[in-house]
């Protein structure tokens, strides 16, 4: 059974040109890695908003300030 890699990464909101030298730097990092093909990766950003995170306790919308 093949299945495709998938690399998550979950951080602040990126613009397009960021996405996709993201998606350009993970997918060709994690194939030098492992051998399999860049065309076999799959890459998923999530965009999170400052008051759906936290650290230390506190939101990040609040660290800002």
């Amino acid at each position: 059974m093949r299945y495709l890699p998938v690399i998550t990464m979950e951080g602040p909101k990126l613009n397009k040109d960021q996405k996709a030298e993201l998606v350009k730097s993970f997918s060709e990092t994690a194939s030098k890695v492992t051998g399999i093909p860049v065309s076999a990766m799959v890459v998923i950003i999530r965009e999170l908003e400052g008051e759906n995170a936290g650290v230390g306790g506190c939101l990040l919308c609040d660290l800002k300030k």
